[in-house]
């Protein structure tokens, strides 16, 4: 009798179980068999990211197996963003990407650990690194901005978050993020804002722009560019005494560009020593690091080095508080 009463309870612990779970927030269950699935898993089953599973295999290093294991953020590219990335390319279908690049642009896609939503947005913007790399090894980056939604380079916004695996999670953006050229960076982070006006002002005779795009095989690159920072051009602008960069005339404008860019060499801030000659496309200059990464003109002004190796395909940029001067 005692134990047909205890049999009778199981059943009933069991029925309740069953139905609290069957009543339960489609979400919460949706959730459990999403984290029961690997990244690759859960890709397979979006309908919308068929494109991507096909690029995962047609690329080299059989990159689906990557994501079957680790702990990894996969910024997954909709079917959209695929066609259009083959559009503006100029490729008929992803069998004609070669391999390789294939691998090193979905690589760009490929955070280390898992990064939420949430994370992302508390930071409000930033730099994370990918596990594709430069043609030296170096991880490239990946700058994100959060002050209108989330988006990733300037370019793609995340429409899908947070589908979580077992191996970590994935969110769906609506372009596919190309490998970035030091121009990606300063044109997508608005701390930059400035520099951009300078570098692309009318009336200049260098065009910085085609210049800094170069592939990176390509001379004069890869670059080192010494990007000053909104408030260093601002602190200029005090220290000459005028209201804008409209009036500085041209030819001092484009040497004191050229004088922030570094032709034919990634310079990471591990390179840079005390009383290391830089010399730039507009002259020579000196680091030192003692103290923290820093630079110095011709005339003694000092330049510190306030966020480094911010990595592009084609180079490297480093954040200063302070424009060079001749």
């Amino acid at each position: 009798m005692k134990n047909l009463l205890k049999l009778s309870k199981i059943i009933l612990l069991l029925l309740t179980f069953f139905t609290v779970l069957s009543c339960s927030d489609d979400k919460s269950v949706s959730t459990f068999i999403e984290e029961s699935k690997t990244i690759l898993e859960i890709a397979v089953n979006e309908p919308d990211l068929s494109n991507l599973v096909t690029a995962l295999s047609l690329a080299d290093g059989n990159l689906g197996s990557l994501l079957i294991g680790g702990e990894y953020t996969l910024l997954a590219p909709n079917n959209f963003a695929f066609d259009l990335f083959l559009t503006n390319n100029g490729f008929a279908s992803l069998e004609d990407v070669p391999p390789y690049l294939l691998s090193k642009i979905l690589l760009n896609h490929v955070i280390s650990g898992t990064v939420n939503s949430t994370a992302l947005t508390s930071a409000v913007s930033g730099y994370a690194t990918t596990n594709a790399t430069n043609m030296d090894g170096d991880n490239l980056s990946l700058y994100f901005n959060t002050s209108s939604g989330v988006k990733f380079n300037g370019i793609s916004k995340l429409i899908k978050a947070d589908l979580s695996a077992i191996n970590g999670i994935v969110h769906v953006i609506d372009k596919v993020l190309g490998l970035p050229t030091v121009v990606t960076f300063t044109k997508a982070d608005p701390n930059f804002s400035t520099l951009v006006s300078a570098l692309t002002r009318d009336d200049l005779t260098s065009d910085f722009v085609g210049i800094l795009s170069t592939e990176s095989t390509t001379d004069p690159a890869p670059f080192t560019v010494f990007a000053p920072i909104n408030e260093a051009f601002n602190g200029l602008l005090s220290e000459l005494g005028i209201p804008s960069l409209l009036e500085i005339d041209e030819p001092t404008l484009d040497a004191v560009l050229k004088y922030h860019v570094v032709g034919g060499a990634n310079v990471l801030a591990s390179d840079l020593t005390d009383n290391l000659t830089i010399t730039t496309l507009g002259g020579d200059i000196t680091a030192n690091s003692t103290g923290g990464p820093s630079l110095t003109d011709s005339t003694g002004r000092v330049s510190e080095i306030i966020t480094s190796n911010i990595q592009a395909n084609n180079g490297v940029i480093h954040a200063i508080n302070k424009v060079i001067l001749p």
